[in-house]
């Protein structure tokens, strides 16, 4: 006779809230296990937690560390997250694509809750970020669509082109930065590769060599391209309104103040970039308060006790020696430090006078656009141009061509006309053109080696601007656009010369 069968003990709970204990256990140290990522959001939708295969992606999405990323607005950290919806409305997202500047991943949101069911935060897992998955000609056509679909955006935002959304929208892009010289390539690079940063850039170089319009083309290919940028001049707001205008006022903050207050530039920039311009001319008592805002994310307007967070990427810019202002005690040290993190040098004109021509052309159809006439510039004209100092750079070259423009009663502009409006423009010395490139040579002079060639060339430059700077080398390297050095050094090759 058989015994009855003995019970068996399996080792797993039989009640309901156990089992789901260990269910939500189980899964998620499967998912910290087998995913590329996992992030962790409180109920107000800040970074709190992520896992160890999550921070290999903080680099591509702008942080150094661990530190900087925790505590922060995910939107703010991790472009096109749909983390705030699902906070907001309880229902996960199972599987969704993202694409970010870290790349197009398969992920999964899901809420949490507490024992009464209120949703206290959201758990973000990235399931799968390999070029190697079943999934990648999905991902690849949904990047497509996602790339098409923020084009058409852009085109019809420009077609618009009105409202107070507009009005804060940049107005150039890194094709309205003229010129193929590898001064312009290089300062180009730099800026696109800032552009993919969140961290502050500083722009330096002289008045008008172009600093703002990077500063739109650096906003417009960020993940930042549909929040507004907001530029505010230092040099043009006196010293007195500044805290005003930067920080805002708070209702009735003081006599004439405006009855419902007045919102800061920060504020304004919230979500996108804020650019200070000239930030130089910044007093020294108002520099404290940028910092500490920069630092901690917040602002305080005037006449109020309450903190207001602000989320803007910075860019500023300057013409002056900020390292010199240090120095002199006019600048704060701890201010530069955190301004200066990726500094990009903006050449002036005289060191790239090949895009010359190409910046004439642009301008003149700038300016027939606004009801001038675009100047026909002759090429002893233009190589005229091409041979100024230019210490007011682009601004300075297109005022010249309009004044010639305006004079001008023929079909082209000459030399002479174009040295008299240079005169008459304030110039202290008109430079005079390089002479032309010689004619072609005959056949027999084309055996002659090409580095014998390009050599005899340079020794004729460097003779036509020595005469024109009377024999002085660091004018003589500055209107050639190269260092002192390289000019000793070619001068020392034509002393060596037989």
């Amino acid at each position: 006779m058989l015994s009855a069968a003995a019970p068996i003990d399996s080792g797993l709970p039989r009640d309901a809230a156990s089992i789901l204990e260990l269910a939500a256990r189980s899964m998620f140290d499967l998912f910290a296990g087998a995913s590329e990522g996992m992030i962790l959001v409180d109920r107000n939708a800040r970074v709190v937690w992520i896992n160890d295969q999550y921070r290999r992606f903080l680099p591509a999405l702008g942080f150094a560390s661990e530190q900087e990323f925790i505590g922060r607005a995910v939107s703010s950290v991790v472009q096109n997250t749909q983390m705030d919806q699902v906070l907001s409305t309880g229902r996960p997202i199972l599987i969704d694509l993202l694409t970010n500047r870290a790349g197009t991943f398969v992920v999964s949101r899901i809420p949490l809750r507490d024992e009464a069911g209120e949703v206290i935060g959201v758990l973000g897992i990235v399931l799968f970020d390999q070029p190697t998955t079943n999934l990648q000609p999905l991902i690849a056509k949904f990047a497509r669509l996602q790339q098409d679909l923020d084009d058409a955006r852009r085109e019809l935002a420009a077609q618009r082109g009105a409202g107070p959304r507009a009005e804060r929208q940049s107005r150039y892009t890194f094709a309205s930065f003229i010129g193929a010289s590898p001064a312009a390539v290089e300062v180009k690079r730099q800026a696109r590769r800032a552009a993919q940063s969140r961290s502050p850039v500083l722009l330096l170089g002289e008045t008008g060599t172009g600093k703002e319009l990077l500063a739109h083309a650096i906003h417009a290919a960020s993940a930042r391209a549909e929040g507004p940028l907001v530029s505010v001049n230092i040099a043009a707001v006196p010293d007195t309104l500044l805290e005003a205008e930067f920080f805002g006022v708070a209702a009735g903050a003081y006599t004439g103040a405006e009855r419902k207050g007045r919102v800061g530039k920060f504020k304004l920039a919230d979500g996108g970039t804020l650019f200070l311009d000239e930030i130089g001319d910044m007093p020294l008592s108002l520099q404290a308060k940028l910092l500490r805002a920069l630092q901690e994310g917040e602002i305080e307007p005037l006449g109020s006790n309450q903190l207001v967070p602000f989320d803007a990427r910075l860019i500023a810019a300057t013409s002056r020696d900020l390292s010199a202002l240090v120095a002199a005690g006019t600048f704060r040290e701890d201010l530069y430090y955190r301004l200066n993190v990726l500094p990009i040098r903006v050449p002036p004109l005289r060191e790239r006078r090949g895009d010359i021509p190409a910046l004439v052309e642009a301008l003149g159809e700038d300016m027939s656009h606004r009801g001038t006439p675009p100047p026909e510039l002759t090429e002893s004209a233009l190589a005229l141009l091409a041979a100024q100092a230019w210490r007011g750079n682009i601004r300075e070259l297109r005022n010249v061509l309009e004044q010639a423009a305006l004079r001008d009663d023929s079909d082209r502009i000459d030399a002479d006309l174009m040295e008299a409006v240079l005169r008459d423009s304030g110039l202290a010395h008109v430079q005079p053109a390089l002479p032309p490139l010689p004619s072609p040579p005959d056949a027999g002079a084309l055996l002659r080696p090409l580095l014998e060639q390009v050599s005899e060339l340079e020794q004729r430059a460097i003779a036509a601007a020595m005469k024109s700077t009377g024999g002085n080398k660091l004018a003589t390297a500055r209107l050639l656009g190269i260092s002192r050095a390289k000019l000793y050094e070619r001068l020392d090759q034509k002393q060596g010369q037989p």
